[in-house]
């Protein structure tokens, strides 16, 4: 039964067009679950709970082309577009289609520059060769991804966790930067966290260059996305845009699967004409909590990744001198603006694919039931332990893992020791959820006297940023301990992007809340040596999908406890996130 709480229903009753309300009402609440659009060719939207007032949807989709408040491009000022059988609200349509023209005009400025580009890059033959060294019988797709990022101005590498996409982007800098080492360049990401770490492993690169790359390498600063793009606060227009573009040549944004559509858009917008942008990120993982899945719609717009045309093999292959590791020619590369300007990494250095957390997070993003009930089975070796009975001691054991930081006097270190583990929850309410969670370990620590929580910032409590602090210069995602100071005054710590403390009063924090336990969409951008990962005892829930459940496992280093049942694991790797856009399709009809 619908009533006007239902805030779609609200929002549908804005329209006097009877034909209209009923696809009003579908496009906000699809947007409430991450779409874009609605798609009218959509099997499943005959099924959709409507309220009963509305016009049948069949009837009403023949009279939509005709409403006023309708049209099909981006010419036209209507609140809806219908454009290739996707209904949108205009500001989504119009989100879509500013990335989409955006990255035309990088493919057609690309045709030009190429030729140049290809003899700066012959002439380094030699940096080339000594920065991407080949293993023998591993195809060498970083340098594939490097040559990719150098020809292209726009280019984008997806791998897994371990599979070197940091890495490479280091190298890829080193050859810029030899080029011209006057070169300005951005680091970003979503969140402060993923931002911080990016930077870090960018500073760390082991590279074998000139003391003057090493020197700009030092002084790379990383971003979260807003403070690149200049938040400007309570409002949704940022200071870089169009007219005003980001003072950059070359510009990286990491962890770009949890990039929304607005924000998608408005990065785009801010890239000017002779800048590059290099996307990084895990075509697997889950999308961006608000609307959209951008960075996964590119990577799948292509049939096929690692595809090259004769000419881009032989100018990759002919830097590799190990026949072994050389790319091979899979099949004739596509007629798509995106082709070979995707790479996906498909070797890590971290995981096995034939066994532990790489074997099983593989198997469940490839709904491979026969390897997940190995693990089910008990066979999955010491890296991936399963619980289908939720047993008590499984969180009390995990929780006392705490006590190595609680312990640790010196901060830096114990924050240090605090992200060696997390428990990794799917949903926020009930007995497997966040709070209920986070709750329990506070009993556990407090019956063995670890911690008091006698006060609302108690003595250790570890706590998580929810929205970023420009003033404080803390950001979402940003994790800290309470600590007293050398006047006994309770802090907060922090660690800036450079590893810094920072110490904030605690009343100035109001939107954090305690972090023994994280959301698994939370904790994306975060590494940890051990999770224990909770999924609901409930297999009705259309969360768990094998997004979710693979960005769980691979937030994992070393170790895996997942607490599930055997439905809900299987379950879980059966449900894909579908997300409706009209980008790939928009791609191939222009």
């Amino acid at each position: 039964m619908h009533t006007l709480n239902d805030i779609h229903q609200q929002f549908a009753s804005f329209f006097n067009d009877e034909n209209v309300k009923p696809f009003a009402y579908l496009v906000s609440k699809k947007l409430a679950e991450g779409h874009i659009c609605v798609n009218l060719d959509d099997e499943d939207l005959v099924q959709e709970n409507l309220p009963a007032s509305y016009t049948d949807l069949k009837k009403a989709q023949q009279k939509l082309p005709k409403s006023a408040l309708v049209c099909s491009s981006i010419e036209e000022n209507k609140p809806f577009v219908l454009q290739d059988r996707r209904f949108y609200l205009y500001r989504y349509f119009n989100y879509e289609s500013k990335i989409l023209a955006r990255i035309q005009q990088f493919v057609f400025a690309d045709k030009k520059e190429e030729p140049l580009r290809t003899k700066e890059l012959l002439a380094k033959s030699d940096l080339v060769r000594s920065l991407f060294p080949s293993t023998a019988g591993v195809t060498n797709w970083q340098l594939a991804a490097a040559v990719v990022a150098y020809l292209n101005s726009f280019a984008i590498i997806t791998g897994g966790p371990g599979t070197g996409k940091t890495t490479t982007v280091a190298k890829i800098l080193a050859l810029l930067f030899s080029n011209n080492s006057n070169l300005k360049v951005a680091l970003a990401a979503p969140t402060g966290k993923a931002a911080a770490r990016m930077g870090e492993s960018l500073k760390n690169a082991q590279l074998d260059t000139s003391p003057e790359i090493q020197q700009k390498f030092a002084q790379l600063q990383p971003l979260t996305l807003h403070r690149l793009l200049g938040y400007i606060p309570k409002s949704p227009y940022f200071k870089h845009h169009a007219q005003n573009v980001l003072p950059y040549d070359v510009v990286i944004i990491d962890e770009s699967s949890m990039i929304d559509v607005a924000l998608f858009a408005k990065l785009m917008d801010a890239i000017g004409e002779n800048t590059k942008l290099i996307m990084l990120g895990d075509k697997n993982q889950l999308a961006s909590v608000e609307a959209g899945s951008l960075f996964g719609d590119l990577c799948m717009a292509q049939a096929q990744l690692n595809v090259f045309d004769e000419t881009h093999l032989q100018l990759i292959n002919g830097f590799i001198k190990d026949e072994s590791a050389k790319i091979p020619a899979l099949a004739k590369p596509l007629n798509h603006p995106l082709a070979q300007k995707i790479v996906e990494l498909l070797y890590s250095h971290r995981f096995s694919d034939e066994a532990g957390i790489g074997k099983f997070s593989k198997a469940i993003i490839q709904n491979n039931v026969t390897a997940i009930e190995q693990f089910l089975n008990g066979d999955g070796g010491a890296e991936v332990l399963i619980d289908s009975e939720y047993q008590a001691t499984v969180l009390q054991d995990f929780a006392m893992g705490y006590k190595a930081y609680i312990q640790e006097k010196d901060i830096s270190r114990a924050l240090k020791l605090l992200n060696n583990l997390r428990v990794l929850c799917a949903i926020r309410e009930g007995e497997q959820g966040l709070y209920y969670t986070n709750k329990k370990i506070e009993q556990i620590l407090v019956a063995a006297k670890l911690i008091n929580t006698n006060s609302e910032f108690y003595e250790n409590r570890p706590v998580i940023m929810n929205s970023n602090n420009y003033e404080l210069g803390l950001f979402n995602g940003d994790i800290g301990i309470v600590r007293q100071d050398e006047n006994g005054q309770l802090r907060v710590y922090f660690e800036d992007a450079e590893g810094k403390l920072k110490a904030v009063l605690p009343g100035l924090l109001n939107a954090v809340e305690t972090v023994f336990a994280m959301t698994i969409h939370k904790s994306q951008g975060s590494e940890f040596d051990e999770v224990l990962i909770i999924l609901p005892q409930t297999e009705t829930l259309q969360l768990l999908t094998r997004e979710l459940l693979y960005t769980g496992l691979t937030r994992a280093k070393k170790k895996v406890l997942l607490q599930a049942s055997t439905n809900s694991i299987l379950k879980a790797a059966s449900l894909q996130v579908k997300r409706a856009s009209g980008i790939i399709n928009r791609f191939l009809s222009n």
